[in-house]
């Protein structure tokens, strides 16, 4: 994603720790300038001494950890649509999330499956103080918000402990020897001070121009163009000494377009780019590309055949791949999915066992950066209870080895390792950061299609499929219903199995049973590819990546997608008449 132009000229610029003297003042050195985040921290301190000394109900326990946490959101959007500008703003705010526990590392009030579903009867009427905090560093304000948080955050800690105790007399839990939350190490880190600099004219220039593009092709309902960055700020002090200051800054640039066909089904196409420096982003020229791209792939699926269902053998190209291991398995393999029963808990009791072809490594490795010029989105030094990030073998040679943990342990993997996500005031939980799909039994591209066609041909297939791109996907790992996985691939190819032509075609997912699915992997081309994007679960919207090799499978199963047949508009677009 190298550009030899910036198209946003937008900088990220380490802020000055000191001003520029004059006079007698520069033959006596620069003047220090407080860091406005040091202020809030202490301000975050002094609540949870006060919290942790004192805060206690006669006859009830007093808390045994509280953390707090605060994040600062600086954030800029520019959307274009029809070469117009539709948004142009920029955005900031504060927000704080507290949390409490009472009882011991042992057995405390969190994280107790045999609670769910419980009614409240007095929930309803719980006082909620918000979570939204001052964004001018005004000490007495952000306490009074922490303060009411901690107050009502221990009384339902308090309630909850009290009933699961109650509940623990008659129901019998698996993991009552695997503690309610791991201990772990302070954490003492301060990132450098930045500042968010935009360009933003130039930003709503790009966008209109390239928006416009759209405006050339009568079949296109809606063409976009939406550029963001953002620069979040997170601190978090907790009561076992963890002190941490972190910045992340994120770019995203974001290609989506729209079609109906003459049979009514709506398609939407797009392209997504994102990194951590405005040069990772494509310049003018490169953007203008990558949305007549997109125009014409979508003009071209407009006019693909319908595939009927289908069964059989396919290559799912790198990105594709990665998004398939990220459902089917990554998923799988976060902790807390481990350990709640309303969970189906796949690979529970594996760890030792055979899971995946043994030609096949994946781990999870937030603390990978980039992949050669790319940056990661799942990058990260310190997860969100201040725990350090680690790389985490998860399959090696297609055996089991260990799961993703946040500081709720599973059952033998008793500790925390560094994969406690969460967004916004959400609670952290185990979450992916960036997973890495890793082969012995490599083939080169044009090998891997020749295993294709020589695979349809076995199977008495007429075809086999390649999909290259996929929009991304969802699984149900919850022990109610079934485990089953759904990917929605945009460009399907049908590859004749005796010429190998290449035909696109439209309107059908992917779906299936994790197992069943990745152990019909036959073999992996050579390159690997990125996945960049947000996941969505229980503990928010995160930023991960997947990497992956393309994957030949002797078996997928497609299925239509649901119709929503429309008539198109009556009048052409304004422009067109």
């Amino acid at each position: 994603m190298k550009s030899s132009q910036v198209l946003l000229a937008f900088t990220l610029v380490a802020a000055l720790s000191a001003e520029v003297p004059t006079g007698a003042a520069a033959a006596a050195g620069p003047a220090k300038v407080a860091d406005p985040r040091l202020a809030l921290q202490r301000a975050l301190e002094t609540e949870l001494g006060r919290s942790m000394s004192r805060l206690t109900l006669p006859g009830f326990e007093a808390p045994y950890f509280i953390a707090y946490t605060v994040r600062d959101r600086d954030e800029v959007t520019v959307s274009a649509r029809w070469g117009a500008l539709f948004a142009d703003e920029r955005s900031r705010s504060r927000h704080a999330s507290t949390e409490v526990r009472v009882g011991d590392y042992a057995f405390d009030n969190t994280a107790d499956d045999t609670l769910q579903g419980d009614f409240e009867p007095d929930a309803g009427e719980l006082y909620d103080p918000g979570t939204q905090v001052p964004i001018d560093d005004d000490a007495d304000a952000l306490r009074a918000v922490l303060w009411l948080q901690t107050d009502s955050r221990y009384k339902e800690a308090l309630s909850r402990l009290n009933r699961k105790r109650g509940r623990r007399a008659t129901v019998l839990a698996k993991d009552d020897e695997v503690e309610s939350f791991a201990r772990a190490a302070a954490t003492r880190h301060t990132d450098p001070s930045t500042v968010l600099e935009v360009d933003r004219r130039r930003w709503a220039k790009a966008a209109r121009d390239a928006s416009a593009r759209f405006k050339r092709h009568v079949e296109i309902l809606d063409g976009a163009v939406v550029v963001q960055a953002t620069r979040e700020t997170r601190q978090l002090v907790t009561s076992d000494g963890t002190r941490l200051i972190t910045e992340r800054v994120l770019f995203g640039l974001t290609i989506d377009a729209a079609v109906r066909t003459d049979d009514g089904t709506l398609l939407t196409h797009g392209r997504s780019f994102y990194g951590v420096r405005a040069s990772e982003l494509p310049d003018e020229a490169r953007l203008n590309e990558a949305v007549d791209r997109v125009a014409k792939e979508l003009l071209a699926l407009r006019a693909a055949p319908v595939l009927d269902p289908y069964t059989g053998p396919a290559i799912l190209a790198e990105e594709a791949a990665g998004v398939l291991f990220h459902e089917v398995i990554g998923h799988r393999l976060e902790g807390e999915r481990l350990a709640d029963d309303a969970e189906g808990q796949t690979f529970r009791g594996q760890v030792g066992q055979r899971v995946l072809p043994e030609f096949l490594d994946v781990l999870d490795d937030p603390t990978q950066p980039t992949l050669g010029a790319v940056s990661l989105n799942g990058w990260y030094r310190f997860d969100d209870e201040g725990v350090p990030a680690e790389a985490v073998t998860l399959v090696e040679k297609g055996v089991l080895r260990s799961f993703l943990t946040s500081r709720r342990p599973v059952a033998g993997v008793p500790r925390s390792n560094g994969h406690g996500r969460a967004s916004g005031t959400l609670d952290p939980m185990a979450r992916m950061g960036t997973l890495i799909v890793r082969s012995s039994n490599r083939l080169s591209r044009a090998a891997l299609k020749q295993r294709l066609l020589e695979e349809a041909r076995r199977q008495g297939r007429p075809f086999g499929l390649l999909i290259t791109d996929i929009t991304g996907g969802d699984t149900n790992t919850g022990s109610y219903g079934y485990q089953a996985f759904r990917g929605t691939p945009r460009l399907v190819y049908k590859v004749d199995a005796k010429t190998g032509v290449e035909t696109l075609v439209r309107g059908v997912e992917m779906v299936g049973t994790p197992l069943a699915a990745i152990n019909k992997i036959l073999a992996t081309g050579e390159q690997q590819g990125v996945f960049n994007g947000y996941c969505g679960a229980e503990s928010g919207f995160v930023p991960v990546s997947a990497i992956a090799p393309s994957l030949l499978l002797s078996e997928v199963e497609l299925q239509r997608t649901q119709l929503m047949r429309q008539r198109p508009a009556v009048l052409p677009a304004p422009w067109q008449d």
